[in-house]
Order: structure tokens, then C-alpha cells, then sequence
């Protein structure tokens, strides 16, 4: 088996296996990872990559919002807008190719990211 037939199966594997909240971290952990190459690829001019970066972003960020019960949590509606917010400052950066834009759902993104990592190792003590 080759090395990345391996390195497929231990990420099949592991997203398998995971627990619900740390299947939502990995999904920010590849959210984030996605805007930082994004915003790179828009600074070398590699509007290409930029632009399916961007779109797996999206994608990431819409299932993220359909799978938000806002019933069940009083900040629900809260986090379905700012998902909207990021969804939609990422289409107007992938037309205009506005690197700045790109940074400021990073920033956001991986503030949400750390926040549920926190909760999450809150609810499985495994700690911060």
C-alpha cells in the first residue's frame, strides 16, 4: 500500500471514529486551513487555487449551518447569521479576489474553532 493510500485510509479512519465534537473541530481545522492557503494563493496571484479553496470554504461553512439546530440553543440564530455573514464576504472575496476578506473569516473562523475546541474538551474532560 503506498503512503498515501495509508495516509487516506487513517483520515477515513479517524473521521469515522470521531465523536461528534471532534468532527466539528476537524471541520474547522480544515475550514481554517482552507482560508489560510486562500488568502495566500490570492497574494501570489493564484486566483485558481484561491478560488476552490474558497468554494471547499463554502461548502464547509453551508454544511455547518444546515446542520445548526437553532432550536435547541439560544444562540443558535445568532451563529446561523454569522455563518450567512461568512458565506456571503466569501463570495465577494472570491470575485474580487479581496485577500482582506478572506483574513477576517479566518479570524472569525478560527475564534469559533478554538471556542468549540474548548467546549469540547469540556464535555469530554480531556481539558483545554
Amino acid at each position: 500500500m503506498t503512503t498515501q493510500a495509508l495516509r487516506n485510509r487513517y483520515v477515513s479512519d479517524s473521521v469515522a471514529t470521531a465523536p461528534p465534537a471532534r468532527l466539528l473541530v476537524m471541520l474547522y481545522d480544515r475550514l481554517v486551513l482552507d482560508l489560510m492557503i486562500a488568502g495566500q494563493a490570492l497574494e501570489d496571484a493564484d486566483r485558481s487555487t484561491a478560488s476552490t479553496r474558497i468554494h471547499h470554504a463554502q461548502e464547509i461553512i453551508m454544511e455547518l449551518r444546515a446542520t445548526l439546530d437553532t432550536s435547541v440553543w439560544s444562540g443558535g440564530p445568532g451563529l446561523a447569521a454569522l455563518y450567512s455573514y461568512l458565506l456571503n464576504e466569501l463570495v465577494q472575496a472570491n470575485i474580487t479576489g479581496d485577500r482582506a476578506r478572506v483574513e477576517t473569516v479566518q479570524g472569525l473562523a478560527e475564534q469559533l474553532r478554538d471556542a468549540w475546541r474548548e467546549a469540547a474538551a469540556q464535555v469530554t474532560g480531556t481539558g483545554p
